[in-house]
């Protein structure tokens, strides 16, 4: 046996900053870090005095001891850059947006403070304490921060949760050719979560022009970093995903300066990405203003030791022995940031941070506000239906799917689209991008096996100029990027009170009935359907996929494509020639009239029942056939469901969908309620059994609805029997 020693070529550097290295700084420079870390001490303490007056309601994950990690770094940035941060982000945020409003001629020592950055300490706390002054109007609080225009993209309560949207964003700014970077912040827990790893493959393989900060704090709530990780210094993880990895003390401000301004430029510069570890500590437990000793976890003398060599201490020592600093510069700037952060307390609390203003709180009639587009982008759309056309093509569903997303990449450079496969095989595995490889080799993005990833990084990419398209390439995967899809994509706009649209568009193709078994057969309606911030449709044809399609990539909301491997070989006749017309979205087909009952269905299921028409006459029932084509909850179309029970009296939802993964009974809920007086029957769900699809051929068949079934029902329903 022979062996052979190997070694990683890796670019890891520990900087430290020294005197000399502030005095290149400057005066100013260094005056106004020190400013910003003592009014985010300032800040910090103010909120913690207030929440323990119940003046702010939820956590306060509070930055005190890593307050210098912010102003330093952020220091070394430029206006265009941007930012994402933790649920411990208040000093990214202040750092942030105070240096998008202040000048950098701007002397803390000698000028007064602008009111533009007064306004910002307030309207910080504001949105801190839920008040509708806040940035998101309250609704983002304190884990939620986001202020686009000076460059904050939006804070995350998931932890790793938003480094794959900032990894989009990366990717939006290196497309769009945009001159600024990507700063993501974080915490040491995050390095553990798979979505970190994902996106940073991404940001590695592609180049993508973004810093990773990790704010190595030594401690999730109560857990020490040596519990949870294998290695004492996380920025070793970089030499995974093809980047350097530097270290800086959390407490060294010309360290901490530097490291950001040279790897900013490095990556500015087309480089690649790079991840710096900051070594820090937090003062006090995970939230609140006790320390960590308190609840056992560490020692005093331990705490005791960090607080010896926090940077509100070490910093002002080396400005004034480098002459950077007279000595009674120091209180004046402390005197002014407990005056700007006074006022800002004022004007949210009486009584000196007691009691709320009530007036400030939000109306709670808006609620839902911001949940999705108010729709204005749609309103002047001219929306056709089949009548509407005299001349037809007979096209596949599959080749539809591909043929409108070219349409939109001819006349939208903004759209690209990412997932599996996708531009191998010339037009992916299953012909959904048939063509589009060759012709936009840059806009069909073959992804890794990485949805989480891929979808975040869409996620952040539409909320930084771009039209992404995600093919998910089975709805089982979906589970994988659930919280990049549910806790990110579905609720962003609302919380972050309204500011920002979500101009996304995911696909996922149902292939219940193909033998792929429990893992690679789900129907994903009922999932989607719970988070109302997604638009969900269902085309059954080529005709109502384009149409459809053409809406969605219109609206400022993020769109489901459900689409069934059944589909995709099948033809339907579509306008000659016409690409571009629209199908509103929350509108419902009447695909067959009847008289004995309603039949509500929606996707392939629909040429299934239309296909049973001659069997159920032949047994003296017609009916309504309705395909919902829209299936998100808030936009089902009850009032063509409600016209035609009118006529029919009786309802019956079919769904190809396991019962519990379908959104019949919420409908049929909904029908029962609202629709009571013309009902002659309570309403029927016709579903597959509750079970994972099976590979068996049999079993699947066994498990899935019936054509029998549904006849045998339908007429049983119709003729008013139904058990």
């Amino acid at each position: 046996m022979k062996k052979q020693k190997l070694q990683c070529d890796f670019d890891w550097i520990k900087i430290t900053g020294t005197g000399e290295d502030a005095g290149k700084m400057g005066p100013i420079k260094t005056s106004r870090i020190l400013f910003e870390t003592i009014l985010i001490h300032e800040f910090e303490h103010a909120l913690l005095s207030m929440k323990n007056n119940d003046c702010v309601w939820g956590p306060v994950h509070t930055s005190v001891g890593q307050e210098a990690v912010a102003s330093a770094m952020i220091s070394a940035l430029n206006k265009q850059d941007k930012i994402t941060g933790s649920h411990r982000a208040h000093h990214q945020f202040l750092s942030k947006a105070l240096h998008y409003v202040l000048d950098e001629s701007w002397d803390p020592v000698h000028d007064d403070l602008p009111e533009a950055a007064g306004e910002v300490v307030t309207k910080t706390m504001a949105e801190i304490m839920g008040l509708a002054p806040g940035y998101c109007g309250g609704r983002g609080g304190s884990m939620h921060l986001r202020w686009a225009e000076a460059g904050i993209l939006g804070t995350n309560a998931i932890v790793a949760g938003g480094i794959p949207l900032a990894t989009g964003a990366a990717y939006a700014g290196k497309f769009l050719e945009s001159d600024g970077i990507i700063v993501c912040f974080f915490g040491d827990g995050a390095v553990n979560q798979g979505a970190f790893h994902e996106a940073l493959n991404l940001a590695g393989l592609w180049k993508l022009p973004i810093v990773y900060v990790v704010e190595n704090n030594g401690f999730a709530v109560g857990t020490r970093l040596s519990d949870a990780s294998p290695v004492e210094d996380l920025s070793i993880r970089a030499s995974s995903y093809g980047m350097p990895g530097r270290i800086v003390e959390g407490n060294d401000i010309p360290g901490l300066f530097y490291t950001m301004g040279e790897t900013a430029e490095e990556v500015r510069a087309g480089k690649g990405p790079c991840m710096i570890e900051v070594k820090c500590y937090r003062h006090y437990h995970h939230a609140g203003d006790q320390p960590g000793s308190a609840f056992g976890y560490r020692k005093k003398e331990e705490e005791a030791a960090w607080l010896e060599k926090d940077s509100l201490k070490l910093f002002p020592e080396l400005l004034l022995k480098e002459g950077l600093l007279e000595p009674n510069d120091v209180d004046k700037l402390k005197k002014r940031a407990r005056e700007v952060v006074d006022r800002a307390r004022d004007f949210c609390t009486v009584e000196d941070g007691c009691r709320v203003r009530e007036e400030l709180w939000p109306d709670p009639a808006s609620a839902a506000f911001g949940m999705r587009s108010d729709g204005k982008e749609l309103e002047r759309v001219e929306y056709r239906e089949r009548e509407d056309f005299q001349h037809f093509t007979d096209t596949r569903y599959s080749d539809a799917i591909a043929a409108v997303t070219r349409r939109w990449m001819e006349k939208d450079d903004t759209v690209i689209e990412f997932g599996e496969e996708i531009a191998n095989f010339g037009g992916g595995a299953y012909g959904a991008t048939k063509g589009l490889p060759a012709r936009f080799p840059d806009r069909i993005v073959n992804t890794p096996i990485s949805e989480a990833g891929f979808v975040g990084l869409g996620c952040g990419a539409a909320m930084a100029g771009l039209k992404p398209i995600i093919e998910i390439m089975f709805p089982d995967f979906s589970l994988v990027a659930a919280d990049q899809l549910f806790n990110q994509i579905a609720k962003a706009r609302h919380m972050y009170g309204g500011t920002t649209d979500l101009p996304l568009v995911a696909r996922t193709r149902i292939a219940a009935g193909c033998g792929y078994g429990g893992q690679h057969s789900m129907d994903p309606v009922g999932i989607f359907a719970l988070f109302p911030g997604w638009r969900v449709v269902a085309p059954g044809t080529s005709f109502d996929y384009i149409g459809l399609f053409n809406t969605a990539m219109r609206s400022l909301d993020p769109v489901m494509f459900l689409e069934h491997h059944s589909l995709y070989a099948r033809n339907f006749p579509v306008p000659q020639g016409d690409l571009d017309y629209c199908i509103p979205m929350g509108k419902a087909r009447k695909v067959i009239e009847g008289e004995d009952i309603t039949i509500v269905t929606y996707l392939s299921m629909t040429g299934r029942v239309a296909a049973l028409k001659d069997e159920l006459e032949s047994r003296g029932v017609t009916f309504d056939l309705i395909d919902l084509r829209t299936l998100d909850l808030p936009g089902i179309d009850y009032e063509t469901i409600g016209e035609s029970l009118k006529k029919t009296g009786v309802v019956a939802m079919v769904e190809q969908a396991a019962a519990a993964q379908g959104i019949g009974d919420r409908i049929a809920a909904q029908i029962s309620e609202w629709f009571f007086d013309e009902l002659d029957a309570p309403p029927g769900c016709l579903a597959s059994l509750n079970v994972p699809n099976s590979v068996s051929r049999v079993l699947e068949e066994a498990a899935m609805i019936s054509d029998e079934t549904i006849l045998d029902s339908i007429e049983e329903m119709a003729k008013r029997h139904w058990k």
